[in-house]
């Protein structure tokens, strides 16, 4: 039987799409191409810095590939904007190994090609008013009160709102509360610390380690238990500038400005510090449970309030500051000294018990402490000097703290 042509091509035509269909389900199905390999991972190049050796010997590093220049700026140098340059290998990384240091707490910085930064290896930061600064101590007994221990009973610092009348606003104040005052009954003295131009309530907290001070001065008993209030010493201020918004400004500038807060943050801490404290904490109350003391800006404020109210604190410490002779103009100059010598007077028969002075020899406000003491020394004024080597430093401050506080509230 003969097939006709066209009957033939229909038949070949569905066998083809017969055994294509079979084959195809006999084939696996297609597979996705493959994924692109990913990059090995890299672990990013690990950097100890600073590195404290047995010996004291210091080694700071940075990573840059790009850099070209870095140097450390830090404050066991000598003179101001002292660096030293780290050396770059060939794998980028730049290193400097600094000689022995003595036991201390030292702040530096790094300047990469021109820019100041902090060290991005050191968690260690500290602030002094608008500068930031990287830290670290090297132990041995001249710093062995600025660590903060294990087994050491541990005050409180607490960050506190309080209104300000004179000053027509509200405002922060630091108050470090000694361990134990937390669900106690015990009333304690208190002691007002101030800051110097440039810091605000944060500064002794942060550069002056007074936590850590008076944690370990108190535990090893050469402190008695205190309160210790470190306000903002600055008066066109609420608070701390990286955490408090700015007041906003009066427009006054120079002479004015300055004539419009002169004497008003003194007059506010008698006025409304000190009573916001001995409302709110258990405090002892009377001059003999009162000290103040303050750095620089601090020590004049220190002088100004005590001199204008004699009777008040029975313990003054005046740091790096002394009589400075910064008399305006069309000022008497003999009727502000003679003023000033009257109060002065006051305060000498007030019954006052310690007046401690301080300045390092460097200082630049060395000749207005020399005028201080002389003036002290002709009004027959008793007072205790302790003069240090070094300048206007925090380096003497903590030192300072370190040596007034055991003397208080004895």
């Amino acid at each position: 039987m003969k097939t006709k042509p066209k009957q033939t091509l229909l038949f070949v035509t569905a066998v083809t799409i017969l055994l294509a269909s079979i084959s195809g389900f006999s084939q696996e199905p297609a597979r996705p191409a493959a994924p692109a390999a990913r990059p090995a991972f890299r672990m990013p190049v690990r950097v100890i810095s600073p590195e404290i050796l047995p010996d004291n010997k210091v080694i700071f590093r940075v990573y840059s590939k790009d850099a070209s220049k870095v140097t450390v700026s830090g404050e066991w140098q000598a003179g101001f904007g002292a660096d030293e340059s780290l050396v770059k290998n060939d794998t980028g990384m730049f290193e400097l190994t600094v000689e022995p240091l003595k036991p201390e707490l030292y702040g530096y910085t790094f300047i990469v090609d021109g820019v100041s930064m902090i060290d991005p290896n050191n968690v260690q930061v500290r602030r002094d008013g608008s500068r930031y600064q990287s830290f670290f101590i090297i132990p041995g007994p001249e710093s062995d009160l600025y660590f903060h221990k294990n087994g050491v009973p541990h005050g409180t610092v607490t960050k506190i709102w309080y209104r300000s009348d004179v000053l027509d606003m509200d405002r922060r104040v630091y108050v470090y509360t000694p361990a134990g005052y937390e669900g106690g009954t015990e009333k304690y003295p208190v002691f007002y610390l101030l800051h110097g131009a440039g810091g605000d309530e944060d500064a002794w907290t942060n550069m002056g380690r007074t936590a850590q001070i008076m944690d370990n001065l108190i535990a090893q008993g050469r402190a008695k238990p205190m309160i210790v209030v470190m306000t903002n010493g600055n008066a066109n201020q609420a608070g701390a500038q990286n955490e408090v918004p700015p007041i906003a400004a009066t427009g006054e500038q120079g002479m004015a400005a300055y004539q419009r807060y002169a004497g008003k943050f003194e007059e506010h801490l008698v006025k409304d510090v000190v009573p916001f404290i001995e409302k709110t904490y258990r405090t002892l109350t009377g001059r003999d449970n009162r000290a103040i003391a303050g750095l620089s800006m601090g020590g004049a404020h220190t002088q100004t309030i005590t001199n204008d109210n004699p009777g008040m604190f029975s313990y003054i410490g005046v740091f790096s500051m002394g009589i400075m002779s910064f008399v305006p103009q069309k000022q008497d100059a003999a009727k502000i000294e003679a003023e000033r010598n009257a109060k002065l007077e006051a305060l000498k028969n007030s019954g006052y018990k310690l007046y401690w002075i301080a300045c390092g020899k460097d200082d630049f406000v060395y000749e207005g402490v020399v005028t201080l003491r002389e003036t002290l020394d002709k009004l027959n004024f008793k007072y205790i000097y302790r003069e240090s080597t070094g300048g206007h430093t925090w380096a003497n401050w903590r030192i300072y703290l370190s040596e007034f506080a055991p003397l208080l509230f004895k």
